[in-house]
């Protein structure tokens, strides 16, 4: 995520994060259509269920590992204009001083508040969807998975539509919409009656619509608005919003499912994340929070 500053300008940065994005659903889909392969024939090569399993597992390491020498060799001679009094801090201060200069960039942090509520919506909808939809819409496993994988091509053209529209209406009016088409996707998936795969395939791909694309988005957002030479750092904290407090979604599905017995409810739930994160972003001033980071202003805010 931090590389982003070092390779792409102002201008740049929501077109190349949402082509990254795409590019990684690329990916992930191919991976995902050869292991829904093997589960499906598995007994046609002349494996066991739980072989083919091992197998996908194992074909994510090597996936892993043959792609990275992608940014490996590529990314060698990467530009590092870091300031001297940053390259050579101490690692442990610096994150001192992050923490007590976090406090100077007031948009940042509000811009992250925002992330964390919504973020979260978006984690807990996918971690969750083929809970939903084998428990509650009683859908058959095969169906859940063929589901995933129409949201996953579905997200490749998302993730590039969201970039083209970032370019005319800005990153941020873009973002609150895919929040809308969120909001869309639980109250639709609230009402979807049981065994309509139909449904669920729709679903599925409205999804893919909105994924991609809020994320790549928000990334790119969030790179304008930290300082020169601090990006990793800054980013630390970002996937600490995106990842480290990505629980609070899933606890809420949890306890109102516990306490309701419904996983219509629990979903519903959901809206309060998406609610709650588009108000704190709406609020948030871009143009502010970039000339306060000490960065150029893109021509499209």
């Amino acid at each position: 995520d931090s590389m982003l500053v070092r390779i792409a300008g102002p201008d740049e940065r929501d077109r190349v994060s949402s082509r990254g994005w795409a590019w990684g659903y690329v990916g992930g889909g191919l991976l995902l259509a050869i292991n829904f392969a093997m589960m499906t024939f598995y007994a046609d090569l002349g494996i066991t269920k739980g072989m083919a399993v091992r197998l996908c597992l194992l074909s994510a390491g090597l996936w892993w590992a043959g792609f990275t020498f992608i940014p490996v060799l590529g990314l060698r001679r990467l530009p590092r204009d870091v300031p001297a009094e940053i390259a050579h801090r101490n690692p442990f201060r610096q994150l001192a001083a992050t923490f007590a200069e976090m406090r100077r960039y007031p948009q940042t942090l509000a811009f992250l508040l925002a992330f964390l509520f919504y973020n979260d919506g978006i984690q807990t909808v996918i971690v969750s969807a083929s809970v939903y939809a084998s428990r509650e819409l009683r859908i058959d496993d095969n169906l859940v998975l063929a589901t995933f994988l129409i949201t996953q091509f579905v997200a490749i053209l998302g993730a590039l539509g969201f970039g083209r529209i970032a370019a005319l209406i800005g990153a941020k009016k873009t973002v609150l919409i895919g929040i809308v088409i969120w909001l869309a996707v639980v109250l639709v998936g609230f009402l979807i009656p049981s065994g309509v795969v139909g449904a669920l395939f729709g679903l599925g791909a409205a999804i893919g619509l909105v994924m991609g694309g809020t994320q790549a988005l928000s990334r790119s957002m969030y790179s304008q608005l930290i300082p020169l030479g601090r990006e990793s750092e800054y980013f630390s904290f970002y996937q600490a919003m995106e990842r480290g407090t990505s629980w609070l979604g899933t606890l809420t599905f949890g306890l109102v499912f516990q306490f309701t017995q419904s996983y219509r409810l629990a979903l519903i739930a959901l809206v309060a994340f998406f609610v709650v994160g588009g108000i704190l972003l709406a609020r948030v001033d871009m143009r502010k929070g970039i000339i306060d980071a000490g960065n150029v202003l893109p021509k499209v805010l």
